[in-house]
């Protein structure tokens, strides 16, 4: 049966819904997902006192969902693969190895933003002295 395609405000509404959805399901099924929020909640504000232009505010704020983004992403990869079988077949371990890896690399990228912010508006001038 074809599925006729909804447009315009529709459109917007149920993919707003699906999404909303998601990240419901992310918070109730992925303990890691609701750390990286309580992390995200301190450090929002914490951005806000950090940042001294809009761009270093973008990029710290961005670091913040882009994790929650990565997070959701890789439990996604891991729920299809828990679906396909319960038996281990090395690219299933393979596809959820490389999805906690983006997750993990996600995860440097934020402190290494937020480190350069921190050191660009004189956080960080102890390290300074030390070389």
């Amino acid at each position: 049966m074809h599925q006729i395609k909804r447009t315009g405000v529709k459109r917007f509404y149920f993919a707003t819904k699906y999404s909303m959805q998601g990240i419901k399901a992310a918070w109730q099924e992925e303990p890691a997902f609701r750390y990286e929020v309580c992390a995200t909640v301190v450090m929002l504000p914490a951005a806000f006192w950090l940042a001294q232009s809009g761009i270093q505010l973008a990029l710290l704020l961005a670091c913040c969902f882009l994790v929650l983004a990565f997070e959701i992403v890789n439990s996604a990869i891991e729920a299809v693969v828990d679906r396909w079988g319960p038996e281990y077949h090395e690219l299933a371990g393979r596809a959820k190895d490389m999805g906690s890896a983006a997750v993990f690399m996600m995860l440097n990228m934020t402190w290494v933003v937020w480190a350069g912010v921190a050191w660009d508006n004189g956080y960080l001038d102890f390290v300074k002295a030390l070389f």
